[in-house]
């Protein structure tokens, strides 16, 4: 082969070399904190990673876009009186929702626990402690964050915790995606959620609708606090008016399915 021809060889292949690292690059998750970016209303978000980057690591952050399916999910870090309420009207509704817990809510709650698996809604694993679990590097660690809010889960209910994720804060790393999985966990983001948690300054019941009824979607994935008194306040007209719209509600397995 001649000189031209190697050095020529070598160019084609140092290029093809920066395009796959380019590829690569471009479907890495980055650590960081979920979000969303709404460009239209009525229409799905997109959010940090893709859909098809999550599947990647048994993760999802919407469903079926073509069907008018809501997923209904509640993040649940304490008891502040809330939840009854909100058990309540999701049973008017025959709504099925997914809790995720911490480990003080178990602990200190096991009766409201308990009710959520008696009434069909899906308990899933927030952690025991809320850490930052990007910040987790080694898979012993991590492991144990999950696996003794399983311990605490079977003591109060004498099931076995189902296997669905919320990473604390939304705050994830490609890492523990990945850890999450080889446990048998799949992750579970959001596509909808809006500020309900600060209990300094709950939302007024018009600033709510604000947010949850324009940004409703196809395949929502809809993340909010038991915490909230505001919540417990609007769910019952929260559900009527999305049932309205022509919505019905999923399970979060049916993400998976």
């Amino acid at each position: 082969m001649r000189k031209r021809d190697v050095i020529l060889l070598v160019l084609a292949v140092a290029a093809a070399v920066t395009v796959a690292l380019s590829v690569f690059a471009s479907s890495a998750l980055e650590t960081g904190s979920w979000g969303l970016s709404f460009r239209q209303e009525g229409q799905p978000p997109v959010g940090n990673a893709g859909v098809d980057q999550l599947r990647r690591y048994d993760a999802a952050y919407i469903g079926d876009t073509t069907k008018q399916t809501i997923y209904l999910t509640f993040d649940s870090g304490y008891e502040n009186g809330c939840t009854g309420k909100i058990l309540d009207t999701l049973k008017k509704h025959n709504v099925k929702a997914a809790f995720f817990l911490v480990g003080n809510y178990i602990e200190r709650n096991a009766d409201l626990v308990r009710r959520m698996v008696e009434e069909g809604h899906t308990v899933g694993n927030h952690t025991m402690h809320h850490y930052d679990m990007s910040k987790i590097g080694d898979k012993a660690t991590f492991t144990k964050e999950l696996g003794d809010l399983e311990a605490l889960f079977k003591e109060a209910t004498g099931k076995d915790l189902p296997k669905f994720y919320r990473p604390p804060q939304g705050i994830y790393s490609e890492d523990n995606l990945k850890m999450a999985q080889e446990l048998g966990y799949k992750t579970v983001f959001w596509s909808l959620a809006y500020v309900d948690w600060n209990q300094d300054s709950q939302p007024s019941k018009e600033q709510a609708f604000s947010k949850l009824l324009p940004r409703i979607h196809n395949g929502a994935v809809v993340l909010l606090h038991s915490t909230s008194q505001t919540n417990a306040e609007i769910l019952d007209e929260l559900l009527t008016k999305w049932e309205a719209q022509g919505y019905s509600f999923g399970t979060v397995d049916e993400l998976f399915s």
